[in-house]
């Protein structure tokens, strides 16, 4: 790998307890979902103690990462001081999903999502084992963007995780399970990933394996230029270089000319370049593909804004109400005191 390694993931270590006052969660459903995910852990070769996160998804079944199993012969499932050992797995090593089999667990399974239905902005739970902690750990933040990838739409949400608790689950507010947090950029800030549940219908088909480890590269391991657009323009943007954004951006809208996101990146790269004519019309060639891209309306606003165009500013913000009228009052706000509020 090169210089856009990314990392495996390890949930943040806010609780429950100080969860953001505005996630309207079912408390009852959390908690549920909370039974729901357990610790994966195993003997390395070296001798060390590893561990991560799964989530349990049908009877003695938990959907996990395959990466942690690459250097352990004999991992198992544990809660507290209780533990469960692995007897098979089945594993899609390409897109990083294990689901493993264990016997007498008597924790109920997740809810499960759909990751089709999910909004830029939603709220959304990331919930696992941090550090080895004993009890599940919650993270709160908004779904950034969804990529279609393979018969499935990998997530990008603001709910930290960070090294360690590979496997652990990205839930909706009632509990449902959208995904498994699987993998970051390095640094802060940071961007955050999570595989469909969707998959999921696949991974149950494959051969059941009895031995571990578990070898195989992931998608999200291949060189940079072999990585999906939507990877390869984390770390520019990020580092807030421009040029190399939109080299990547236009290989993206080339390759997928019906993508929104392509072209929002595109226009990110344009205006942060001073391109504001070209900006402008990627940003609306994003909405018309997206009319729900509430980033794209945004910049489109800033735009009209910079430019003194009210007819333009008002055009936006009715745009951006009648999807979240939180968002318009928001863009409002940014009307009345400039761009650089």
């Amino acid at each position: 790998m090169r210089n856009f390694t990314l990392f495996a993931a390890l949930l943040s270590v806010i609780q429950l307890v100080v969860m953001q006052p505005a996630l309207a969660t079912d408390q009852s459903k959390l908690m549920q979902s909370m039974q729901s995910v357990v610790m994966v852990r195993a003997y390395n070769t070296n001798g060390s103690l590893g561990y991560g996160s799964g989530v349990v998804v049908a009877e003695n079944k938990v959907m996990t990462n395959c990466h942690i199993f690459r250097k352990t012969k004999q991992p198992w499932i544990s809660r507290g001081e209780d533990s469960y050992a692995i007897v098979s797995v089945q594993a899609d090593r390409w897109h990083d999903l294990c689901l493993v089999t264990t016997f007498s667990l008597p924790f109920k399974p997740a809810p499960l999502g759909k990751g089709y239905d999910l909004k830029r902005g939603q709220e959304v739970l990331a919930i696992g084992h941090s550090n080895g902690v004993p009890a599940p750990l919650t993270s709160s933040g908004n779904i950034k963007s969804t990529y279609e990838f393979e018969s499935g739409r990998i997530i990008r949400s603001s709910a930290k995780f960070l090294m360690g608790a590979s496997g652990s689950g990205i839930f909706d507010l009632d509990g449902n399970l959208l995904g498994i947090n699987t993998f970051k950029t390095p640094g802060r800030p940071a961007y955050f990933y999570s595989l469909p549940i969707e998959w999921l219908a696949n991974l149950e088909k494959l051969p059941v394996e009895t031995e571990f480890p578990i070898d195989g590269k992931a998608f999200w391991e291949a060189d940079d230029d072999k990585k999906p657009f939507f990877m390869q323009m984390a770390l520019p943007e990020i580092n807030q270089d421009w040029p190399k954004l939109a080299e990547v951006a236009q290989k993206w809208v080339e390759a997928s000319p019906n993508t929104s996101d392509a072209w929002f990146e595109l226009g990110t790269a344009d205006e942060n370049l001073n391109k504001l004519p070209e900006a402008k019309e990627a940003y609306q060639h994003a909405l018309k593909l997206d009319a729900g891209n509430t980033d794209a309306l945004f910049r489109l606003g800033a735009i009209a804004i910079t430019n003194d165009d009210k007819v333009g500013m008002n055009e936006v913000k009715l745009a951006i109400a009648v999807i979240d009228k939180e968002l318009a009052e928001e863009y409002g706000h940014m009307m009345e005191c400039g761009i650089k509020c």
